[in-house]
């Protein structure tokens, strides 16, 4: 087991309704034939539909994989707007020194936010890429934690902001530079900035390091309402209750592309890629945040519709499983949008 630092909730929780009479969704069926942990389907503040099975429950925290990704960029966001950082063109080693004359250290924040940098990193998930050693230096321990989890990533292997690469490495230096900048762990900050903000009915944890620093780019477990919370706060461009949690400008910017290679079709055959953040929809702005083994939550701000999935898909790379996802939400939106 891999230690977690606690993110806490607060004293007040936002409210979800259930739908008087649920319409049929094709929940069940969706559940029957798909290895998901978990279910939700919301629309605005609303469950339309919510479902468990091998043995979860509403009270369990589930794993985002992933995910963890676009909370890092919501978090690079509030960072911004504090001015703890001054601009996304900074380099990140002007927060981090330990990463100065690296090629991560020489990467502005906004090439890490779109998986640009041009640093070599493979990430295949055959235990003999790159990952494989981010994921020994972090989840397993393999080192003392922090900086020393990125610096053996040291060729680049074309210029900055020219073509998408995934790479979780990227998100790892962005959670190195948002502990330095702020002054504090990344579930502290989380917690008072969206966790208790947004109204989270549960603690969520975040994993750590052998040197105690959250592991950025994976790791986050909440449950599935939290999940919908987080979606909802997005979908609403990161307003709840009059307040303003996350800047609306800066969502807005993340899930939109700004450079070509960001299109749809461009950064992934099916996919665009933003701020950390999977774009999933055009010319209608539909996004998501997806983890491996079929972690996601789809979000469509002008339904309002958050869609939760928790999942254990047979692969890293299962297509088919994936796909089924995205046909559902297909069907959803063909039910809701009238």
């Amino acid at each position: 087991m891999v230690p977690a630092r606690r993110v806490a909730k607060g004293s007040s929780t936002q409210s979800l309704k259930k739908s008087d009479k649920e319409v049929d969704l094709g929940a069940d069926a969706f559940m029957e034939h798909n290895r998901n942990l978990g279910l939700l389907v919301m629309k605005g503040d609303t469950i339309l539909a919510e479902r468990y099975q091998y043995e979860r429950k509403p009270e369990h925290r589930f794993t985002s994989a992933s995910m963890a990704k676009t909370v890092v960029s919501m978090m690079i966001g509030i960072a911004l707007s504090e001015k703890r950082i001054g601009s996304i063109d900074d380099k990140a080693e002007q927060y981090v020194p330990a990463l100065k004359g690296l090629p991560y250290g020489e990467t502005s924040l906004r090439h890490l936010l779109t998986m640009s940098s041009g640093v070599k990193f493979t990430e295949r998930y055959d235990g003999l890429d790159d990952a494989a050693v981010l994921i020994g230096k972090t989840i397993f321990h393999k080192g003392p934690g922090g900086v020393d989890t990125v610096i053996s990533f040291t060729q680049r292997e074309r210029d900055p902001g020219t073509r998408f690469v995934y790479a979780s490495a990227e998100t790892q230096v962005l959670g190195l530079v948002l502990r330095a900048a702020t002054g504090k762990a990344l579930a502290d900050y989380l917690s008072e900035k969206i966790w208790q903000p947004m109204g989270a009915e549960a603690d969520a944890s975040w994993l750590i390091d052998a040197g105690g620093y959250e592991i950025a780019y994976c790791c986050l477990n909440a449950t599935l309402r939290d999940w919908g919370r987080l979606g909802l706060l997005l979908a609403n461009d990161g307003a709840f209750d009059g307040k303003q949690i996350i800047p609306a400008a800066w969502i807005r910017e993340a899930t939109t592309p700004q450079e070509g290679f960001q299109r749809l079709g461009r950064a992934t055959r099916n996919n665009g890629y933003g701020y950390q953040t999977w774009l999933i929809s055009t010319p209608q702005r539909r996004f998501a945040l997806m983890g491996v083994r079929g972690q996601a939550v789809f979000i469509d701000p002008d339904l309002k519709l958050v869609v939760v999935h928790t999942a254990i898909h047979a692969s890293s790379r299962d297509n088919d499983a994936r796909g089924a996802q995205f046909r559902y939400l297909d069907y959803l939106l063909s039910r809701l949008e009238n």
